[in-house]
């Protein structure tokens, strides 16, 4: 068994501060083998922002890897823009835009979906399906983790990623078995799962884990729980009119005939640290 937490859109710079000890306790009591950060750490990509980032993450007990988001990126100061974009992300969570890591039979690999020159739009640049491809291990379940969506919901309006259809397609055909991104602030892997033709892959969206933004009217986080072809995702939300999160909420899925399939077992399964009795006082 595997636990992997999946935090996404942080937007330190413009973060609900008072949920920020609750969200750490929540994290480290999930007792992850790993952390996977889907971008957006900084909320405009600056030096204090980047700073109150890592002040946050350091305070993160389990191994940790993470992808730049579109707000990783300055938007004001052209010239870092465009000649130096990841400097501030480089600096602060380490020089690979790309990482990969192993956590027992999980594999997750990074993608760097950021497009400098656009302000939100997302790009699979040439070379990475390929790269990711090459990456995968036909003995794990592979994970690829980004900042923008694959696919996304009828109802989102925001623009979708260049090369992302072909990108999905060719993954799926590969063997790649869950995605991972961010960047919409909505929560959709059910309802994905519904909507799309790709069903050998998994697209967990998270929502945002800190913006204080009031139009996204809640704060989340999910921890994946990985045994074989069965994943539990534990979903953890924080109304932005409750100080802290409420017990997890379930979703189940099983893939043993190359496709995901939603399902309700006959009761939730108990794990250390991530029980309804261990949360309800959180």
């Amino acid at each position: 068994m595997t636990r992997i937490v999946h935090l996404s859109d942080l937007h330190f710079g413009l973060h609900r501060a008072a949920l920020t000890d609750a969200l750490l306790e929540r994290v480290n009591r999930a007792r992850a083998d790993l952390v996977v950060v889907t971008g957006d750490v900084t909320h405009r990509g600056r030096r204090d922002q980047y700073a109150q980032a890592a002040a946050f993450l350091k305070r993160i007990e389990a191994p940790l890897m993470a992808v730049p988001g579109n707000h990783d990126v300055p938007l004001y100061n052209l010239a870092v823009r465009y000649l130096a974009p990841y400097a501030g992300f480089r600096r602060v969570m380490g020089p690979d835009l790309t990482p990969t890591r192993q956590a027992g039979a999980v594999r997750v690999l990074g993608l760097n979906s950021v497009d400098p020159f656009a302000v939100q739009r997302g790009i699979i640049r040439e070379g990475e399906i390929g790269r990711l491809i090459g990456g995968l291990d036909p003995q794990a379940m592979n994970i690829v983790a980004l900042h923008h969506p694959l696919e996304q919901l009828a109802e989102v309006d925001k623009e979708p990623t260049l090369r992302a259809p072909e990108a999905l397609a060719r993954l799926e055909r590969a063997g790649a078995q869950i995605v991972l991104s961010g960047h919409l602030h909505v929560w959709a892997t059910g309802a994905m799962l519904d909507q799309t033709a790709h069903r050998g892959v998994l697209q967990v969206q998270a929502g945002t884990a800190l913006c204080g933004r009031p139009s996204d009217r809640q704060n989340e986080f999910a921890v994946l729980q990985l045994d074989g072809p069965l994943l539990t995702i534990e979903r953890h939300i924080a109304p932005m009119d409750e100080p802290s999160f409420r017990p997890p909420e379930y979703e189940h899925f099983s893939r043993e005939s190359g496709i995901w399939v939603a399902h309700q077992p006959a009761e939730t399964p108990i794990v250390p640290g991530a029980t309804e009795t261990a949360f309800s006082t959180a």
